[in-house]
């Protein structure tokens, strides 16, 4: 399908559809769309294309896919006014991008991403938003440098991340604050000298205010912009006062998303960071296993062992146990009350964990080298408890130092599940 737009107006396409420029002079969030290019808008996603000169598009929709010519710029002024503050500033910068679901904050880090690169400034981003993450897997937080314009910050790949596991910060703040604090240490030393920061949606209450205040101070950026369409940011800007704050609008054809399409955006990701995935089996015994009870004890003592037994009434497939904790794994027909657990924890003193054996499968996983450095994700198959092996779903296979167990559970195909809950502890 042919469109034609007169110079000043924009054409805005939500996905899934692909839009190549037949002619004329373009601009995707300060990006410049090449003639012959063509331009994917992915299923929940928005796309503004301006035309600076008179522009004839080739537009191929898919299923619930449309678009609508807008008369001017979707860019807000307050966007531009912005810009010119941010450039003011001195150099390396890091600016932190905040704001509510939906509220224009990846649009925005895009537009700053492709002005600072018309200015030859060596950029880069972090993108922290756990569950909508363009930048990285879902439930890390994804770095990288940017070379060339953007239309979309999902076009890059991640150079780096960090784990958290969770798609929601809120059980997961001190993690957050963590990988941000690292990978800002990390690309400021790499010598980026422009940094942009895009944050996650949850800024609704006083939780959410605290926790945007803690990430704040603790990351320390030069300069925070919060996106707001009313006054939803307020406690939190007013609370930042030893740093640069700016505020600026919503755009006016904003998308609002579904829960379901945002559920759609994560396992896009999920899927292009498990693309050529294949069985990988990890002995326990080589690499280190985070977040979870196992692999950091030792077996019981036979007296342990026989107090175990005889207050479940069943001899596990597994244990071990470290000075303050027990892990307990059962047979898939086995099952135990909280009474029983309760009588373990009295009698040798200890926190007990008790799982059932396949209770792990799907859980999502990060995998790092020895340096601390992402490597990629993979969803657990199977633990061979006795025999120390853990067999994940995953496109790496070397250099494997550290594998991080998330709460998340996939299918192989990187289908959301659920959650899971037991090895929350």
């Amino acid at each position: 399908m042919k469109c034609t737009v007169k110079k000043g107006k924009t054409l805005v396409v939500d996905g899934p559809a692909s839009v190549s420029l037949l002619a004329g002079k373009v601009e995707v969030l300060g990006a410049t769309v090449r003639t012959g290019e063509k331009v994917v808008v992915r299923e929940g996603k928005r796309v503004p294309f301006e035309a600076m000169k008179k522009a004839v598009f080739d537009l191929m929709l898919g299923e619930g896919a449309s678009f609508e010519e807008i008369d001017e710029s979707t860019i807000p002024s307050s966007w531009k006014k912005a810009l010119n503050e941010i450039t003011l500033c001195g150099k390396p910068l890091a600016v932190m991008v905040m704001g509510g679901v939906d509220s224009g904050k990846t649009s925005f880090c895009t537009y700053l991403i492709n002005q600072a690169l018309e200015k030859k400034w060596k950029a880069a981003v972090i993108d922290a938003d756990l569950g909508q993450s363009d930048v990285g897997p879902p439930s890390t937080i994804g770095f990288s440098h940017v070379k060339a314009p953007i239309k979309d910050l999902f076009e890059i790949n991640a150079e780096n991340a960090y784990f958290v596991g969770l798609t929601s910060p809120s059980k997961a703040v001190e993690r957050v604050v963590e990988g941000l604090i690292t990978l800002k240490d990390r690309a400021l030393d790499a010598g980026a000298d422009f940094l942009v920061i895009n944050t996650d949606g949850w800024v609704a209450d006083e939780d959410a205010a605290r926790y945007k205040v803690l990430l704040t101070e603790k990351v320390a950026p030069n300069i925070v912009v919060g996106i707001q369409g009313g006054d939803e940011l307020v406690p939190i800007l007013t609370a930042l006062k030893k740093m640069k704050v700016l505020a600026i609008d919503s755009p006016p054809v904003i998308q609002k998303r579904s829960r379901e399409k945002r559920k759609i955006l994560r396992e896009l990701s999920y899927k292009k960071y498990l693309k050529k995935a294949k069985v990988q089996s990890f002995f326990m015994n080589w690499i280190k296993v985070e977040r979870v009870p196992l692999g950091v004890g030792a077996p019981p003592t036979a007296e342990h062992m026989k107090q175990i037994e005889e207050c479940l009434g069943i001899s596990p497939i597994y244990c071990e146990e470290t000075p303050t904790s027990i892990f307990i794994v059962l047979r898939k027909t086995q099952w135990v009350d909280e009474e029983q657990i309760r009588k373990i924890e009295e009698s040798l003193g200890r926190k007990a964990v008790v799982i059932t054996d396949g209770n792990e499968e799907g859980l999502l996983v990060g995998l790092q080298d020895e340096l601390g450095s992402f490597l990629g994700i993979g969803v657990l198959l199977e633990v061979h408890y006795r025999r120390r092996v853990m067999k994940v779903y995953t496109p790496v296979s070397e250099n494997v130092s550290t594998i991080c167990v998330g709460q998340i559970k996939l299918s192989k195909n990187g289908r959301e599940i659920g959650l899971s809950s037991i090895f929350a502890n």
